[in-house]
């Protein structure tokens, strides 16, 4: 079933602000350049390579030398607007060492709700990999009022970039996480966690394994990651979690390696 990973042409990573930055906001840039060698390796090889990013809040927060995430939608819109800004010039800077452009892409909900729209996505997003450029994606976050409202339901990034895959008629989705993928118990509280190698199917036995667990900085957690998984499925797009700690883990999961957690339906 992995050996199918070889094949794939056109892929999107998210990337969340765990892996992005550190506990105080300031940017993980060792991280950052070794993402970004993994994705400039992918495109010399022809593959056609979409980054989901977050971390502009997280970002902004270090930018602004703040200690904690404000509560009101229109600061964190501030630490947002801030944050972007920085985050698309070291990956532009990063990027520009091997020899790639790169693209902004600021989406927000409706863009993919709406047809008209969605279509006009689409050909950007084609457009920019017809020429070789990585199209970076996040949430427009300083005019959204879903991504950073109080009570959040998109996650940090997670469905967003199932949303992307979809639009973009992606072969598969690698989202980046904190832990080696899905477990059957939460790894961090019980000793005997086993990790799920393979779902076919995001039933009620694999949603009960999800954790209600995010991080400070971050809105994601597992729950948002299977939902993501089903959107995929549903259309037949083949979506991987794996550990971000080791950006190598991407080609070694487009290897055929077994590692992290492959959702793919059966045929």
């Amino acid at each position: 079933m992995r050996t199918k990973l070889k094949n794939v042409q056109t892929i999107v990573i998210k990337v969340g602000t765990n892996t992005l930055t550190h506990s105080n906001g300031k940017m993980n840039l060792k991280s950052m350049e070794k993402l970004v060698r993994e994705i400039s390796e992918l495109s010399n090889e022809g593959k056609k390579v979409i980054l989901v990013t977050s971390g502009a809040v997280g970002v902004g927060l270090g930018k602004l030398n703040l200690a904690k995430k404000p509560k009101t939608l229109a600061a964190r819109q501030v630490l947002a607007s801030v944050g972007q800004c920085e985050l698309m010039h070291i990956y532009s800077k990063l990027f520009s060492e091997y020899g790639i452009t790169v693209g902004q892409i600021l989406l927000t909900r409706d863009v993919t709700e709406n047809p008209a729209k969605a279509e006009n996505a689409y050909n950007t997003f084609k457009g920019l990999l017809d020429m070789g450029i990585v199209p970076i994606v996040n949430e427009n976050d300083a005019i959204s009022t879903d991504q950073l409202a109080i009570v959040d339901t998109f996650g940090d990034n997670d469905t967003l970039s199932a949303m992307v895959a979809k639009l973009v008629e992606a072969d598969l989705l690698i989202i980046l996480s904190n832990i080696d993928g899905l477990y059957d118990k939460d790894p961090n509280q019980n000793q005997d966690a086993h990790i799920i190698e393979t779902v076919t199917d995001v039933d009620d036995e694999i949603q009960s394994y999800a954790s209600d667990l995010i991080s400070s900085l971050g809105k994601g957690g597992m729950k948002t990651k299977l939902s993501a998984a089903k959107t995929c499925m549903e259309n037949n797009i083949i979506m991987a979690i794996i550990n971000g700690q080791n950006m190598k883990n991407i080609s070694r999961l487009i290897d055929g390696e077994n590692i992290g957690t492959l959702f793919m339906k059966k045929k």
